[in-house]
C-alpha cells in the first residue's frame, strides 16, 4: 500500500505570472551555452578552446578527478565565446550553430539486454550522467558508487512551478523507459514522489515505491521526501534524477537519441508571454524574452525566485533547469515605506494586512527590503523548514566551520533548495543558500 505524507511545515508565496497551460514553439536562436557553475562537484576542465568547431555530442568540458564525466555540445557549431569571472574561472562556453535542432545518435540495443555497466558507460558517453545527482550533497554523482536507492519527485511545488504532468505529457513512455534504466543502476528500491491531490500519469509507474505527498513547499523538493520517506544515515548514498532527465535517459536507451530539449515553464509578473515552450539545455532566452521591457528594472531568472540563478535578457537557460521567471528588480525606494500599511504586499510573519486577503496574489520583487543585520533567533525557519534539522544552529556550525557540529545537526540531509524558503522569512537577511552550500563544499573537501 502506498504511504502519504501531509508535510505541514513550510510556505506557499503568492506570486502573480502563473504559466497557463499553453505550449508554443520556442523562436529559434543560433546560440547556446554550457554553463560550469551550474555543476556542483565538479572540477571542470576545457576541452573546447575558443573558435574550435564542434560536432554536436562532441566533449566540450571534462571533469578533472574523474575524466568520464565529460559535459558535450547540445548542439554543432562553432566556440564562439569562453566568458570568465573572477580568478579566470569559466562562466560560459558560447556556441554559435546554424542547426539548432540536431539530433545526436547513439546506438542501443533492447532495454533488458543492458548490463549495468554498459548503462553507466553509455550515460557518460552521451553526456547525461551530469543529472544524476548524489545525496549527501546535492552533486554530481560519481559512477564508481552503487547508490542504496535512487529518489525521484514528479512534480515541482515552488513558486510559479511549472506542472510536470503536462510539461511531460508527450514523454509518458520515455519516463517509463528512463524508470527501467534507473531502476538497473541500484541493488535498493527507486521510490517516486507523487502529488497527492493530482498525480497525473506519473501514478502510473510500474516498478517503483510510491509515496504521495500533499501540503505546502517544499513538499515537492525530492530532499524533503528523502526525509520523510526513508533519511539517510551517515556513509549512505542515494542518487536523484529530475522526471524530465529521467525521460531524456529512457529516450537515449530506447530510441538512440539525446538532443536536450525540455519543456520549459515561461513565468513571472513581466514575463512577456507566459506559456510553455520547447527549448534546449543552454538555448538563449532572448527570443523568448525581447519583448519584456529593457530599462533595467527586471530580474531574469532560469530557474524559480527562490533557488534560480540571476541570468542577462541575453542570457542561458541552465543545465536543470525547467522554469525561467521575469520578476520586478524592485530597485525603486519608498519614502518611508516602514510606515505604510502595504495592502499590496505579501508577508509570511502577517506583518501586513495583507494575510486579511488569503487567495491573492501578488507582485513580488527582488528588493530584500533590508541590508543583513544580526544573526538572531526568532523561529521563523522552524515554521518552513518540515525536516528534523536544527537549521539555525547548522547554519551558525557551518559560519565557524565546525565540521563536527555540521554532522551531528544533519548538513548530509540538506542543500540548497531545501532551505531556501528559510532565507525568503530570514528577518536577519542571512544569505542561507549561500552559506549552506560552502558548509556543503567544506564537507566535501574534509570527508571525500
Amino acid at each position: 500500500m502506498s504511504k502519504v505524507v501531509k508535510i505541514k511545515k513550510g510556505l506557499n508565496i503568492p506570486l502573480k505570472g502563473e504559466a497557463p497551460k499553453e505550449l508554443r514553439d520556442m523562436p529559434e536562436t543560433g546560440r547556446f551555452a554550457i554553463k560550469p557553475p551550474d555543476f556542483n562537484g565538479l572540477d571542470l576542465k576545457l576541452k573546447a578552446k575558443q573558435d574550435t568547431e564542434v560536432k554536436a555530442g562532441d566533449v566540450v568540458m571534462f571533469d578533472k578527478k574523474n575524466n568520464d564525466i565529460v559535459l558535450v555540445a547540445p548542439v554543432g557549431g562553432k566556440v564562439v565565446d569562453v566568458n570568465r569571472g573572477e580568478r579566470r574561472r569559466i562562466l560560459e562556453v558560447v556556441i554559435e550553430t546554424s542547426d539548432p535542432r540536431e539530433v545526436i545518435k547513439h546506438q542501443t540495443k533492447k532495454l533488458d539486454e543492458y548490463t549495468r555497466e554498459e548503462i553507466v558507460q553509455l550515460l557518460l558517453k552521451s553526456g547525461l550522467w551530469p543529472y544524476i545527482e548524489m545525496r549527501p550533497y546535492g552533486i554530481v554523482a560519481n559512477p564508481e558508487d552503487k547508490p542504496r536507492d535512487v529518489f525521484i519527485s514528479s512534480f515541482e511545488s515552488g513558486p510559479l512551478a511549472p506542472d510536470m504532468d503536462f510539461a511531460m505529457a508527450d514523454e509518458k513512455d520515455d519516463f517509463f523507459n528512463g524508470i527501467k534504466i534507473l531502476s538497473k543502476l541500484t541493488d535498493g528500491e527507486v521510490f517516486l514522489g507523487l502529488k497527492a491531490e493530482n498525480p497525473g500519469f506519473f501514478e502510473e509507474t510500474q516498478g517503483v515505491q510510491k509515496t504521495y505527498f500533499s501540503g505546502p513547499h517544499p513538499a515537492g523538493n525530492v530532499g524533503i521526501q528523502i526525509h520523510h520517506t526513508k533519511p539517510l544515515a551517515k556513509g549512505e548514498k542515494v542518487w536523484t534524477v529530475h522526471p524530465q532527465n529521467v525521460a531524456m535517459i529512457g529516450k537515449l536507451f530506447e530510441k538512440g537519441e539525446v538532443n536536450f530539449e525540455r519543456v520549459v515553464a515561461l513565468t513571472g509578473s513581466h514575463a512577456p508571454k507566459r506559456g510553455y515552450c520547447k527549448a534546449r539545455v543552454g538555448n538563449e532566452m532572448l527570443p523568448c524574452l525581447k519583448q519584456s521591457d529593457t530599462n533595467g528594472k527586471l530580474r531574469y531568472i532560469s530557474g524559480n525566485p527562490l533557488t534560480g540563478r540571476q541570468i542577462l535578457r541575453t542570457g542561458f537557460l541552465g543545465f536543470y533547469d525547467s522554469q525561467v521567471t521575469v520578476i520586478p528588480e524592485g530597485d525603486d525606494y519608498e519614502f518611508f515605506g516602514w510606515a505604510a500599511p502595504r495592502f499590496n504586499q505579501f508577508s509570511a510573519s502577517k506583518a501586513y494586512f495583507s494575510w486579511l486577503m488569503p487567495g491573492k496574489k501578488y507582485e513580488i520583487s527582488a528588493n530584500l527590503h533590508g541590508d543583513q543585520r544580526a544573526f538572531v533567533v526568532t523561529g521563523e525557519y522552524e515554521k518552513v523548514f518540515p525536516m528534523d534539522v536544527m537549521p539555525v544552529q547548522l547554519l551558525k556550525a557551518i559560519m565557524i566551520e565546525d565540521i563536527d557540529e555540521m554532522e551531528q545537526l544533519g548538513i548530509f540531509e540538506v542543500v540548497e533548495e531545501d532551505m531556501a524558503l528559510c532565507e525568503y522569512v530570514c528577518t536577519s537577511k542571512i544569505e542561507v543558500q549561500n552559506i549552506l552550500r560552502k558548509g556543503i563544499d567544506l564537507m566535501i573537501k574534509e570527508t571525500m
